[in-house]
């Protein structure tokens, strides 16, 4: 029997394939397809055209269901939490804006964070209110 609505070890999973892909695409430690690409385009494989391809429908499937389950107004939102965030913990003496490095690791956790709320949105909404988001129907109405 499937399990209706999301726990958080559904969250936690959707959170941990975030950061797969998030962090294999790109990361400041240049163990990412971008460096595996940038430092042998020269010699472009068919392995590096797949890993590319898989990448690309993991990125649209992660920011077509943010996108639809968000909103703009959403997305902005998460924006703007995002930047006070950053601020807030520059302000604190966390790190200092000059550090790219940590502004960018933080950034890409952040971005997980959110790919990963976006993909569950319909299913946290629907255990906070009650109302279910609906897109598609399918079988016998």
């Amino acid at each position: 029997m499937a399990v209706r609505g999301i726990n958080w070890f559904g969250f936690l999973l959707r959170l941990l394939v975030a950061f797969v892909l998030v962090f294999s695409t790109y990361n400041p430690s240049e163990y990412s397809y971008y460096h595996w690409v940038s430092h042998n385009i020269s010699d472009f494989t068919p392995v590096m055209a797949l890993v590319g391809v898989l990448l690309l429908v993991g990125w649209t499937i992660f920011l077509r269901a943010t996108v639809r389950s968000l909103g703009p107004f959403g997305l902005l939102l998460a924006a703007a939490f995002v930047g006070v965030l950053l601020w807030m913990m520059i302000d604190w003496g966390w790190f200092g804006a000059d550090n790219l490095k940590a502004v960018t690791y933080l950034s890409l956790v952040v971005l997980s964070g959110i790919l990963a709320i976006g993909v569950s949105w319909s299913h946290i909404r629907r255990r906070i209110t009650g109302q279910v988001d609906v897109d598609e129907v399918e079988g016998d109405i």
